[in-house]
């Protein structure tokens, strides 16, 4: 009797007496697994081991099932790479490329997963969307997401990031500045509301930007927000444009303003003044009024010509004063010069004589001789004349 496995063998040999074991199945008896196989659950049956060539160091397995892996491989069978390697081809599991931010790729691919220390890309190259790669790793761009995109990069030659693109509004190397035309509200900028009155081509900045006041004011407009009409002008019939207001002469004074860029002269003139120094006519001759005027240099033009009349007929008056103040002070000097110089004669009747007193104050050598006729008239000792005429003698 052969005594062969009734399940690892197809019987003996007649003439050895040897088993014929099947595929799987060695010992003397065919009751033994062979090689590259294991035995199934219960012991009865041999299973192939089944280990996978390009993984297995053999194509032995232990009694589990389990193949011998090799490096970088895993798995019962050795048929799929271990933790941290991928497939590089049919033969080899390589480690992942994920530059040590990463312990785990795709198996297949070698795509890495899970990128860590603020990392992405295939191989966790990159610095995710946010971040720049700074001298310790991916650092956090310093752009608020609310002045830019959030995304910041390194230019060649500079040390401090750049944020890649500002939103509208803001400006800066790192977007935390408020452009042109906009102005800082509680750290946001806000665009500056100026009514359409501020040309930025003369006012670049067009407000403020620490409180949003206009800067510029056109067309005749003034205010915080270039909102009103200046002194001087209102609004038309559409409410849209400032005009200069209409003059009109009356009991009360009226305020003519002129106006130049960026400079407000005011002169006021009281009416009752007006009327009875100038005429309509006149004062429309030299204040020229306009229904409107949106031309800032033409209305500067008109407004500075007016003031040099207002000079010049000022500078005329005070010289006529002067001239007459002049004229009247020499006027009183002549006359007092013709007053100190015509004699007074004062005559005394005194009985039988006749006092003259003479008073000549500017000539003080004149002949009072020549005023009598009579040559035999005399000087008395005393200072009195003596008149002498053949009836009688007077004395003076």
């Amino acid at each position: 009797l052969c005594n062969c496995s009734s399940v690892g063998s197809s019987g003996c040999s007649l003439t050895s007496g040897q088993c014929l074991c099947l595929a799987g199945y060695a010992g003397p008896r065919c009751q033994g697994c062979a090689r590259g196989f294991f035995p199934g659950p219960g012991g009865q049956r041999c299973l192939p081991c089944g280990c996978s060539p390009a993984g297995a160091t053999s194509d032995q397995c232990d009694h589990s099932g389990k193949c011998q892996c090799k490096v970088g491989v895993t798995d019962l069978k050795c048929d799929r790479c271990s933790e941290g390697y991928y497939r590089f081809n049919e033969s080899t599991c390589e480690p992942c490329q994920c530059n040590n931010h990463s312990q785990s790729c795709d198996s297949s691919t070698g795509t890495c997963l899970d990128c860590q220390e603020n990392t992405e890309g295939e191989h966790c190259e990159l610095c995710k969307e946010g971040f720049y790669r700074g001298t310790h790793g991916c650092q956090h761009c310093p752009c608020s997401t609310v002045a830019s995109t959030g995304t910041c990069h390194i230019q060649p030659g500079e040390s401090v990031p750049r944020c890649d693109k500002c939103k509208a509004g803001y400006t800066g190397l790192n977007c935390n500045q408020c452009d042109k035309g906009y102005y800082n509200s509680d750290s946001i900028c806000v665009r500056c509301k100026c009514n359409g009155n501020v040309e930025p081509a003369l006012s670049p900045s067009v407000c403020r930007p620490d409180s949003g006041e206009c800067i510029g004011c056109l067309y005749h407009t003034a205010g915080f927000h270039c909102e009103l009409c200046q002194e001087g002008y209102s609004r038309d019939s559409e409410g849209s444009n400032c005009t200069r207001k209409e003059a009109t002469l009356g009991p009360e004074p009226t305020e003519f303003t002129t106006s130049a860029p960026n400079t407000t002269k005011a002169t006021s003139f009281s009416t009752a003044v007006l009327n009875s120094t100038l005429s309509p006519t006149t004062l429309q001759t030299i204040f020229p009024i306009s229904s409107s005027d949106n031309s800032t240099s033409a209305f500067a033009d008109v407004s500075w010509t007016q003031f040099n009349i207002i000079i010049l007929t000022v500078i005329i008056i005070v010289v006529v004063l002067l001239m007459g103040f002049v004229g009247a002070v020499y006027m009183y000097r002549e006359y007092q010069n013709r007053k100190l110089n015509a004699p007074f004669w004062t005559i005394e009747l005194k009985e039988d004589n006749i006092s003259f007193s003479s008073y000549h104050d500017s000539i003080p050598n004149a002949d009072v001789s020549g005023l009598l006729e009579d040559d035999g008239n005399e000087v008395a000792p005393n200072g009195q004349l003596t008149l002498t005429t053949p009836m009688h003698n007077y004395k003076a």
